[in-house]
């Protein structure tokens, strides 16, 4: 189902990153996520409720944003 606050997700079984991309452009990397948490989080009803109560807050992260981007949005 569309998000309104999530525009993509790729999971990297070989790293267990998870790379979330949001509506507004900006992209982070989620480490040592398990599969069953991203699958669940790719079929998820709401993606934006599922980062919220799963993933954010629970999972280190860096942010990949090119800089480009970060001034546009």
């Amino acid at each position: 189902m569309p998000s309104t606050a999530i525009r993509n997700i790729i999971y990297d079984t070989a790293t267990c990153e998870l790379w979330v991309t949001f509506v507004t452009g900006r992209r982070y990397v989620y480490q040592n996520v398990t599969p069953d948490v991203a699958s669940a989080f790719q079929q998820a009803q709401s993606r934006g409720a599922f980062f919220n109560s799963e993933i954010r807050d629970r999972y280190s992260y860096r942010e990949v944003t090119p800089p480009y981007r970060r001034w546009a949005s």
